[in-house]
């Protein structure tokens, strides 16, 4: 028996997703904005629920963020020319976890922070850094910072949001993401007050986390702030792609170089 012949329009609907998740047209561009904000939202949405009682608008917008989530992933998926490698990166099931935790009213939101990693994965994706490049001369001047930045906020939102769902239903002092923030950036920064503290073996390993990746990603940051400003650009010979701003010749191998005024990026 002769398999299954998909619709005639699928291939044109497939190649159509693989232009707005991949492509370069300005509708693509647009798509991809659209996404990021998606995301910021979403996060937006876990964090102002957790200062108020749950109730059927919030499982009901849960279920709307649930299935957007779901068909971004489907399509992301449906456009994989490497599907089964996908499964095995970690980004593919923090989507899956969200994903979960949207539609399935028991588990709530417990797993929605973890939808930040795929903001990350975003940000650092080639077509969208292009075209920050493209559109703002700020983020040409400021990536590394930009990025630092990024990963910092990262670790302290998804850490904050770790510290939440295992604490707030059993340590009366954090009750709201607020609460887990504050304990979150106090042992970031190794201040430790002493008014909100992680009880057991889980919370003295979570603060253990926090402390040791936070001083990390914080000193990282701080070295993209106080290293001299470079600008991107590929050198012809070698492919060094960081040179200083006023750089005449590529001080990896000496090629001369043509580095092009901020106008002209």
């Amino acid at each position: 028996m002769s398999p299954k012949r998909r619709p005639r329009g699928w291939k044109a609907f497939q190649e159509r997703l693989r232009d707005l998740y991949e492509g370069r047209s300005a509708q693509a561009h647009r798509f991809r904005y659209a996404l990021l904000i998606f995301d910021l939202v979403t996060l937006l949405f876990i964090v102002a629920t957790s200062f108020i009682n749950r109730n059927a608008l919030i499982e009901w917008l849960d279920v709307a963020f649930g299935l957007v989530i779901l068909a971004d992933f489907a399509a992301r998926m449906l456009i994989s020319r490497e599907r089964w490698r996908n499964l095995r990166r970690i980004t593919t099931w923090t989507d899956i976890a969200a994903i979960v935790s949207f539609l399935a009213p028991l588990v709530g939101e417990a797993a929605g922070f973890l939808r930040m990693l795929r903001t990350l994965r975003l940000l650092r994706s080639y077509e969208l850094l292009s075209r920050l490049r493209a559109d703002f001369p700020y983020f040409r001047r400021h990536e590394d910072v930009i990025l630092a930045v990024a990963n910092l906020a990262v670790f302290i939102y998804v850490m904050t949001g770790i510290v939440y769902e295992t604490q707030h239903l059993r340590n009366p002092s954090i009750t709201n993401y607020a609460d887990a923030l504050y304990f979150t950036v106090t042992a970031l920064t190794t201040t430790g007050f002493g008014d909100v503290v992680l009880s057991g073996t889980l919370g003295r390993l979570i603060s253990v986390v926090v402390m040791i990746f936070g001083v990390t990603l914080f000193f990282q940051l701080a070295r993209a702030v106080l290293q001299p400003t470079k600008v991107r650009f590929r050198c012809p010979s070698c492919g060094l792609s960081r040179h200083d701003p006023d750089a005449v010749h590529c001080k990896a191998c000496g090629e001369l170089l043509n580095i092009p005024d901020e106008g002209q990026v």
